[in-house]
């Protein structure tokens, strides 16, 4: 079997995974599901991960090409409208990815614009960033990695000022989070307003293996926009560079370890498929990564669909990706199928199939 035919079936299985968690959600949504049984762990308003259900749905319609499953994820993005001014900078994965997919869609454009410039409005010129928010408490005034992906192109769609702010907004994270060596540094930092300064926080831990993938996310992300590598003051080639030369990204375990720090530890497939996405989006940008960014991601998403992707038959519902890990510190859902795994996961396949361009999600 061609790997064309591994990746069509891969993706048919997490789309078909998409209807069952579908009817098992309702109008809630999935957050991360047991791996035994598949049983879903829900929000109500979807938390920091919502968007990447309405992703789902927006890319099971264009599988299907079936207006039912549009009007079904038009519904859950509608559902997301209450995000756009909340203060948290993970409006870039909520509203970026619960619309980037929606072509055609009217409601969820002016959903995104209205986020796109709710954010703008919110960058601190000071801090440099789009603050990381008090939505879900603690402090405030924090630039976390996780807050840089989906805010990139979010910010971007917010006109010229808007794509000054995406860059400023990744070149403060990538001053902090990666430094000038590409040495392990805190995902994390508290800007101190009294006097300018930056101090890392404990939480998350340097090796976080999802930081470092949200981070390659966004280089890629701001590399494939002209507008956003023409205000940034930061070298993103060799920023990207730096990250792609560390030792499992293109070399060593296609899976990596949840925390750098703990090679024994959980995995985090939902790590590999964020990398693979990134890596599929550099080969869209000329250099001299470009094949060995290519092999790999497909690689890692051929590791994904064949070696923890549950099948029919195996005792678990077909199309979930399991050994994702949610919080290693906190020992929560760490071996389990997480939302935003499936949906890295599968908009990897889709590329790969030709359904969607990746450079424009």
């Amino acid at each position: 079997m061609s790997s064309t035919d591994r990746a069509d079936r891969a993706l048919a299985a997490v789309m078909a995974r998409v209807v069952s968690t579908g009817a098992e959600v309702g109008a809630r949504f999935p957050l991360y599901a047991d791996p035994r049984d598949g049983s879903w762990t829900t929000t109500g308003r979807g938390s920091w991960a919502g968007g990447f259900w309405a992703g789902l749905l927006w890319l099971r319609a264009r599988y299907t090409g079936h207006d039912a499953d549009r009007r079904a994820a038009a519904e859950c993005t509608a559902r997301l409208a209450g995000w756009a001014g909340a203060d948290t900078a993970t409006r870039g994965l909520i509203l970026w990815y619960g619309t980037a997919l929606a072509e055609g869609d009217e409601e969820a454009t002016v959903l995104r614009d209205r986020a796109a410039r709710a954010c703008r409005e919110d960058f601190d010129p000071v801090a440099g960033i789009v603050p990381w928010g008090g939505a879900f408490g603690g402090p405030r005034m924090l630039a976390r990695v996780d807050g840089v992906p989906g805010m990139v192109p979010l910010l971007a769609g917010a006109g010229p000022a808007g794509a000054a702010a995406a860059a400023a907004h990744l070149d403060r994270h990538l001053a902090l989070c990666l430094g000038s060596s590409g040495e392990q540094r805190p995902p994390a930092w508290q800007f101190d307003e009294g006097d300018g300064t930056w101090s890392p926080c404990e939480d998350p831990r340097p090796g976080w293996s999802r930081g470092r993938a949200w981070l390659l996310l966004a280089i890629a992300d701001a590399l494939l926009r002209p507008d956003v590598t023409a205000h940034s003051s930061a070298n993103l080639v060799e920023a990207a560079e730096r990250l792609v030369a560390q030792d499992d990204v293109v070399t060593g375990r296609l899976i990596p370890p949840a925390e750098g720090t703990d090679p024994d530890g959980p995995l985090d497939t939902s790590a590999a498929a964020i990398t693979a996405v990134a890596l599929l989006k550099l080969t869209r940008v000329p250099g001299a990564w470009t094949d060995a960014c290519s092999y790999r991601g497909v690689a890692i998403l051929s590791r994904l669909a064949e070696a923890h992707l549950s099948r029919q038959g195996d005792g678990r519902k077909a199309g979930m990706l399991l050994d994702g890990c949610y919080d290693a510190g906190k020992g929560l859902a760490v071996r389990h199928e997480l939302v935003w795994g499936d949906f890295f996961l599968a908009l990897g396949l889709a590329s790969l199939d030709g359904l969607v361009d990746i450079t424009r999600v």
